[in-house]
């Protein structure tokens, strides 16, 4: 036991700054769309917030690859959360909607570099037999931010104003930081940096040589990249779809606003149950199962969702795919690690990082407008069918004998 809690210490402590900074994005991601609400009155205005995250982290995951993999990984994570911290202190200073903008698409590119970068990190501390386990509890992590997340915010503005909550999420990162200052540098006492590696390299050979070397390890490892397509391609497909679920569930299902708050909460306890039956039971759960089933359940419940006629089916729907979802994840998240060089995860993350978010912003905008002029079910109900088939193939492809030793967790690749 004393031997287990040791091997846990550095786990434990990086999982409560994770808790920690999920919970106070949540707070910020509230309390920033109601302040650019109340700045300008216009709904218009807060869905140009979601717009300008999206090109910012389109920009940023084109070249920051080449940053995190040549840095060290400790020393980043605690810089991009104490300048987030200070950035977003700064935000509620400014009452111009286009410095919020510009704000808003600097904090957004720290967050986009930090969370392959925390990836990386997260692969060199953790022990790959440590690694199923360590997932499954971040997804609960993950899950109790998305509830408590808006609770404390609600809670907040109550008793204050969002420029509080907003406060609050500085100082979350802030102790986020401080947390990291007392982990373990997993890069040692390696040199690194740009003029360490790249010698006289311009940036511009630099970013060209870190893209054939994603290109040359994608061919090399084609069934790797093949799982990640597949689960990315489902990921594009579900943001996507619930960039309709508002209108889809008061517009087609004709629900009350107090019905929608009822359906979302729903889907937050199905997050919650999933996460909790992910955690007691995924080390007995094969890897390759993890991914394969949780993929298609989730799928199932949107198909479920998108097809349904009563609030019930719905409801079920929603229950459906957000208890699936933790499985999911913790199955990508472990594959994901133990099977991507921790030396170029920066690198491989960053780019199909780009496509994911390039894919996504041109099929949302798609989706808009199909809706607009055909209807908002065919659409999301189109799009599950997809991505039915999509999870479909990805349990096939994780479920084949000949690729077991890949989805192993009990020892090195």
């Amino acid at each position: 036991m004393k031997k287990s809690l040791k091997s846990w210490r550095y786990p434990i402590i990086l999982l409560s700054s994770i808790g920690i900074s999920s919970i106070g994005e949540w707070v910020y991601f509230i309390a920033l769309n109601l302040t650019v609400l109340n700045l300008t009155e216009s709904a218009l205005a807060v869905s140009g917030l979601y717009i300008v995250r999206a090109l910012s982290t389109l920009f940023t995951n084109f070249w920051s690859g080449s940053l995190i993999d040549r840095f060290n990984k400790k020393h980043l994570m605690i810089l991009l959360n104490l300048c987030r911290s200070i950035l977003i202190v700064a935000l509620p200073s400014f009452s111009s909607i286009g410095w919020i903008y510009i704000l808003v698409f600097i904090i957004t590119a720290t967050s986009s570099m930090y969370h392959p970068t925390s990836m990386t990190y997260i692969t060199k501390l953790i022990p790959i037999e440590q690694r199923k386990r360590f997932n499954s509890l971040r997804s609960l992590l993950d899950s109790g931010a998305f509830l408590t997340g808006p609770a404390i915010a609600g809670f907040l503005f109550t008793i204050g104003t969002p420029n509080m909550a907003i406060y609050l999420n500085a100082i979350a990162l802030f102790l986020s930081a401080c947390i990291t200052i007392k982990m373990p540098d997993v890069e040692g006492h390696v040199q690194l940096g740009f003029a360490h590696r790249t010698e006289n390299a311009t940036l511009y050979k630099i970013w060209l040589h870190d893209w054939k070397l994603v290109i040359h390890f994608s061919l090399k490892n084609a069934y790797v990249m093949a799982v990640y397509l597949l689960f990315s391609a489902t990921i594009v497909l579900m943001t996507a779809t619930d960039s309709l679920e508002a209108a889809f569930a008061t517009q087609v299902l004709a629900l009350s606003e107090g019905e929608y708050g009822v359906l979302v909460s729903i889907a937050g306890v199905g997050v919650l149950i999933g996460s909790l039956t992910n955690s007691a039971f995924v080390e007995k759960t094969s890897t390759a199962w993890l991914i394969g089933m949780g993929s298609i359940m989730t799928a199932f419940g949107y198909l479920l969702f998108t097809s349904s006629y009563t609030f019930f089916m719905a409801a079920l729907g929603c229950f459906l795919l957000s208890f699936a979802t933790a499985f999911a994840n913790t199955g990508f998240y472990t594959f994901y690690q133990n099977n991507i060089p921790a030396e170029s995860m920066g690198r491989i993350g960053s780019i199909y990082g780009f496509f994911e978010a390039l894919f996504i912003i041109i099929l949302t905008a798609a989706f808009g407008m199909t809706a607009e002029f055909i209807s908002i079910r065919f659409v999301i109900v189109s799009a599950s069918f997809v991505m039915v088939m999509v999870a479909f193939i990805l349990f096939i492809l994780t479920i084949r004998p000949s690729k077991a030793t890949l989805y192993q967790s009990t020892s090195p690749r």
